[in-house]
């Protein structure tokens, strides 16, 4: 199974660093899945059509762990007014926290290689700085995680993959792109994440002068990974957000709407017979 778990290295000596690392996170270990099973959590991204309840995760998400020593942040559903509708949301609380949700996918990214999302966030964070180690926290984050061949990848990367494999028993994601609400950096800007070149983050958002309001979004998430990677997607394997605050030690509150994966003429994904609800 894939552990939707962006990783960090703090130190030169990589692999004992990567180790310590992966030896505190939490992620969901006790499931297993047949790697030869479909896992489609198109419909779960709806979360306007979660049958959960106002205060629970909604249905088919996972919580996702960076470390265990870290405090997470908090995520449930919300009632909110979208566009004029009000309808449930994910509503994000991170003080000086890190963690994520996610849901998992198995999808070949050019049959949907379009994603359409909503978000709000009322206030940004001070100091956060997605290119700096110390204080890459952000209000608002999408995730993509791919798979993909490891083996055509420099010797330093497979090794962090292999050792992955061995300390978990499961794979990493071949890649990770993130779109990020940033603080300073134009829209439009990429960035590498500090600690490993298999994340990368493009700035959908910049600057406290949109917040307070719903915000949508579409991008052509496959034309943006090859920007960023060089090379075409393989298969999308999880979708899911972040609000985190642990490097600046500060506090954000954000909410996310529906997250739609969209086909090359627009078509939603898992929607539901109704059809997607969506502003």
């Amino acid at each position: 199974m894939f552990a939707f778990v962006p990783f960090r290295i703090r130190s030169s000596a990589l692999l004992l660093a990567f180790a310590a690392l992966l030896a505190g996170c939490a992620g969901p270990t006790s499931e297993r899945v047949d790697p030869a099973e479909p896992i489609d959590g198109a419909a779960a991204l709806m979360l306007s059509q979660s049958p959960s309840a106002v205060g629970e995760a909604p249905a088919g998400w996972r919580p996702w762990i960076i470390r265990s020593d870290k405090t997470r942040t908090r995520y449930q559903l919300a009632r909110a007014s979208v566009g004029g509708h009000e309808r449930p949301v994910l509503h994000a609380v991170a003080e000086s926290a890190a963690s994520g949700m996610w849901v998992p996918v198995n999808l070949p990214a050019a049959q949907a290689p379009y994603v359409r999302w909503s978000w709000r966030t009322d206030a940004m964070i001070d100091r956060a700085d997605s290119s700096r180690p110390e204080t890459e926290d952000a209000p608002a984050r999408l995730v993509l995680a791919f798979d993909g061949d490891w083996r055509k990848l420099p010797l330093r990367d497979q090794m962090l993959a292999d050792t992955a494999r061995m300390l978990l028993g499961r794979e990493m994601p071949y890649a990770t792109l993130i779109y990020t609400w940033d603080s300073a950096k134009p829209v439009g800007a990429s960035l590498a994440n500090a600690h490993t070149s298999r994340i990368r983050l493009k700035v959908v958002e910049s600057g406290p002068e949109r917040t307070g309001r719903w915000l949508d979004y579409e991008r052509n998430y496959v034309q943006d990974y090859i920007e960023l990677f060089g090379e075409e997607p393989g298969t999308l394997i999880g979708v899911g957000v972040m609000t985190d605050t642990d490097n600046t030690r500060s506090y954000a509150e954000s909410w996310y709407g529906d997250i739609q994966l969209l086909t090359p003429s627009r078509t939603a994904l898992g929607e539901l017979p109704d059809g997607p609800v969506i502003d």
